[in-house]
């Protein structure tokens, strides 16, 4: 993979983070698992307590990345919404569900980026 397709990633998956922060998403964390699948670059994962916000999560990075999701899954639930940005994939779980299925573990072998307001309000200030 070329630095500048990882570079790209790595910023989409910020900007993610930064717009699920903004809906109170818990718990943001990327996992850069390029040298782990071919399926993806990064996947991005949050959490919340309701549907509710779930899909206040969902929506705010739809309406906000300057990119299209070439497939989401779950949005009619809310229980786990997937949306597929190619180079990142991303996990927006209720809290149950996200503890049940604990992809973190299975992709434990991945580097793990922690998000949380601090990086909210460094990543506000690079966008604008």
């Amino acid at each position: 993979m070329s630095k500048v397709k990882a570079d790209n990633a790595n910023k989409l998956a910020a900007q993610i983070a930064h717009f699920a922060l903004d809906k109170k998403a818990e718990n943001v964390i990327s996992l850069n698992v390029k040298d782990l699948t071919s399926i993806t670059d990064e996947f991005v994962i949050c959490s919340s307590d309701t549907n509710i916000q779930v899909k206040a999560i969902a929506d705010s990075i739809r309406k906000n990345t300057d990119h299209k999701p070439i497939r989401i899954e779950g949005y009619e639930h809310l229980n786990w919404v997937l949306l597929d940005y190619i180079d990142v994939i991303v996990h927006i779980f209720r809290t149950s569900e996200r503890n049940y299925y604990n992809i973190e573990k299975l992709w434990a072998d991945a580097p793990l980026r922690e998000f949380d307001d601090e990086d909210f309000v460094k990543i506000n200030s690079d966008i604008k």
